[in-house]
């Protein structure tokens, strides 16, 4: 029974609601004073830049898979750097009550800023666009994992601590043996969470900046008024964020089996 559902929920369901948007997506573009471009219409004008996927005809006429490609580098140096800076942040607010009083106000208030305005802070920092485009997905990036992270540590039992404290275990030790497998899943909420907010803060972080990438490119042809290639970018911005999700979904799962 199971093996005759598989197909119809793994493959005929999407493709009857992908169906469906687009047959939508058809109704809506040829609707009187529409200017939405059509799919077929996006088709033609896009093509070039799905099937020569890697092509450089100039900084911002690439392939749209080198577009996505210039976008993920940034994405995944901020994403480290949100990594590194949220984890370590989240177990000294899980661990310290003074720390979490002194300073999860501070997180609260900084926690809501748009990407809008951190963007602008890091130009007046750094001066380059790539390090602010950095420091920006990072800021923006890092508090799901701060949060989770310290939730996880503080719903750690306490019958767990009290055996590291009876077996005479170093701190170290009790981060590497009790309080990380504890908080990993957690953790890895986080991590998803983090990842996606990465993915939305890089498309502004190239917009405004006019860097090379998905951002980039989005932002030139709307000033160009070439919907169908908008279109095109947000398809390509979508599908790569449902993909590093399940990326992410996976690793997440192996930890969890082992």
């Amino acid at each position: 029974m199971s093996q005759r559902r598989f197909p119809l929920d793994s493959i005929l369901l999407p493709a009857a609601g992908a169906g469906s948007v687009i047959v939508l997506w058809t109704i809506l573009s040829a609707t009187p004073g529409s200017t939405l471009p059509s799919p077929l219409e996006t088709w033609n004008a896009s093509k070039l830049y799905i099937l020569e996927p890697f092509e450089k005809r100039g900084e911002l006429d690439q392939g749209i898979l080198r577009f996505t490609w210039y976008s993920l580098v940034l994405v995944a140096k901020g994403y480290v750097l949100a990594i590194l800076l949220g984890m370590p942040l989240g177990f000294l607010l899980g661990l310290s009550k003074l720390f979490a009083k002194s300073f999860d106000p501070i997180i609260q208030v900084l926690r809501p800023v748009s990407p809008l305005a951190w963007l602008p802070l890091g130009l007046v920092l750094f001066q380059k666009s790539e390090p602010s485009a950095i420091f920006t997905i990072a800021i923006c990036a890092m508090w799901p994992t701060v949060l989770n992270t310290a939730v996880g540590v503080r719903s750690i039992p306490q019958d767990y601590l009290n055996v590291a404290r009876v077996l005479k275990l170093s701190r170290w030790k009790t981060l590497i043996k009790v309080l990380l497998p504890a908080t990993l899943p957690y953790m890895f909420t986080g991590f998803r969470l983090s990842l996606g907010i990465a993915w939305l803060v890089i498309v502004a972080a190239e917009m405004l900046t006019g860097a090379p990438g998905v951002g980039g490119f989005l932002w030139q042809e709307y000033n160009s008024l070439i919907y169908e290639h908008i279109i095109l970018c947000i398809l390509t911005i979508g599908i790569v964020g449902f993909v590093l999700d399940r990326v992410m979904s996976l690793i997440e799962s192996r930890f969890k089996t082992v």
